[in-house]
């Protein structure tokens, strides 16, 4: 009977497009999450950890997409980092031409 539940979507529940916008576009083209967007989920899921939302069954999941992100996150500033270390490297190499 749960999944009878589940399934049955509501009037109320349907989302409809603003008016004056193609709700073709906005199905086609999902907004996009940033780095600071994933950095505010990590910050989300260390919070509600610490605040004992999460049952201990689920805290192996939990961390382990915890983990993942953080990794993720790491590795994306070391690559920005890397990054402009690179560009001023290159202006700084500049040939001079005011001579």
């Amino acid at each position: 009977m749960a999944k009878a539940e589940e399934t049955n979507v509501s009037e109320e529940s349907v989302v409809e497009a603003p008016e004056g916008t193609d709700a073709g576009t906005d199905a086609q083209q999902p907004e996009s999450i940033s780095l600071q967007d994933l950095q505010t989920l990590l910050q989300i899921v260390d919070l509600s950890s610490q605040r004992g939302a999460f049952r201990g069954a689920e805290m192996t999941q939990v961390g382990a997409i915890f983990d993942k992100l953080n990794t993720f996150l790491t590795y994306v500033a070391e690559q920005q980092a890397a990054a402009e270390e690179g560009d001023e490297e290159s202006e700084g190499d500049a040939p001079d031409t005011g001579e």
